[in-house]
């Protein structure tokens, strides 16, 4: 099943392409379905609290021009983001489609990801509190949970902090040093998270904030213990799989396509 995670499977006649959940829809039923998504993972990030001000950003590949992302407008808050906000961007930080105001920062980290991560279909990033606070210390998240295993030799860290990322040189350093994988805190900053699926990078921030959380408290009580290493890899091996992310979201979007169904509009 995780091979089948956003591939795109050619066939004679015509392009389909495959879900994580194995529904196959033509590229323009997936633009829709994904846009969906993506309006209903920014309202997650509100209920969630992770706003502030005008900071953060979820992007999603667009499954028919695989050159541009669809973003949510800066100044939009992420509880009132419907589909019809959202706009599309090319990698040189153009609209293509859909009105607002582009987030620098958004195009400049998002843009260099989803050019160097063919594989990646979505990325998120926010300012969320806990995020922030564990970026300060400048270090990678110890396997202190199962929780944490996730993350387990599975998420990078930008150790120095350059100001706000809108130089274009520096959302190139971010995504090398991002590399292959799913998460990367960066230094005095946050942290941001990709996926195969908008599903899958959504659940990556919840439980890498989460999981930033329960090391401040633990660590704020004590010296927690960390799970040994070769378990800790079994472990990432269960919980830190594209299709596990996919799967771990769902009650959050069902949660919120049924709270706020306002966000299709």
């Amino acid at each position: 099943m995780n091979q089948q995670v956003n591939q795109l499977v050619m066939n004679a006649s015509d392009k389909i392409l495959a879900g994580p959940d194995g529904a196959q829809r033509t590229p323009e039923e997936e633009q829709g379905f994904r846009k969906q998504r993506l309006a209903a993972a920014l309202r997650i990030f509100g209920k969630f609290g992770f706003d502030e001000g005008v900071a953060g950003h979820i992007t999603v590949r667009d499954p028919i021009d695989t050159e541009t992302f669809w973003v949510n407008p800066m100044g939009r808050s992420f509880k009132q983001v419907c589909v019809s906000d959202l706009i599309r961007v090319d990698h040189d930080g153009q609209i293509v489609e859909g009105k607002g105001i582009l987030n620098g920062a958004a195009f400049t980290i998002h843009g260099h990801i989803h050019q160097s991560r063919p594989e990646v279909i979505a990325a998120a990033h926010a300012h969320s509190i806990y995020g922030k606070a564990w970026s300060s210390l400048g270090r990678l998240l110890d396997p202190i949970t199962q929780d944490a295993c996730a993350f387990f030799g599975d998420h990078a860290l930008l150790d120095d902090y350059t100001g706000v990322v809108v130089d274009m040189t520096e959302g190139e350093r971010l995504a090398s040093i991002l590399g292959q994988k799913k998460a990367i805190i960066m230094q005095n900053h946050g942290h941001l998270t990709v996926g195969g699926s908008v599903e899958e990078a959504c659940w990556w921030y919840v439980t890498m904030e989460r999981s930033c959380q329960a090391q401040l408290l633990a660590e704020a009580a004590g010296a927690p213990r960390p799970i040994p290493e070769d378990m800790a890899k079994h472990t990432q091996q269960q919980v830190g799989s594209r299709q596990a992310g996919w799967f771990s979201a769902l009650p959050m979007f069902d949660v919120v396509m049924a709270e706020q169904p306002d966000l299709l509009g």
